[in-house]
């Protein structure tokens, strides 16, 4: 998605970073770039809002759940695999159990 218009920081950039965004998860030279994005590029700031929302629909809705800790470790590996440019596999064999068929 691009909105056709010249930005300093990239649509394609800011929206494969909004998560990280969203979730305060970046440098403040980069919140602050994507901060200057969103006044300059209204598709890139409804896509924000879009997100957002969503973001606070699945914390009000699910936000009560204790998380297993197995599952969060699984993530919090897979999330650093992605950071360090590592190959996620799609389908991870350790997380079937015992007798679970494998899809093909």
């Amino acid at each position: 998605m691009s909105c056709g218009e010249p930005h300093e920081t990239d649509c394609s950039e800011v929206l494969d970073h909004l998560y990280e965004f969203l979730d305060s998860e970046m440098p403040d030279v980069d919140r602050d770039k994507f901060q200057q994005h969103f006044k300059e590029c209204s598709p890139c700031l409804e896509k924000y809002g879009l997100e957002q929302a969503v973001k606070k629909l699945v914390k009000r809705c699910c936000g009560h759940d204790d998380v297993p800790v197995d599952l969060r470790a699984k993530v919090m590996g897979r999330l650093e695999l992605i950071r360090s440019g590592q190959t996620v596999p799609e389908h991870d064999v350790s997380a079937t159990s015992p007798g679970t068929p494998q899809e093909s």
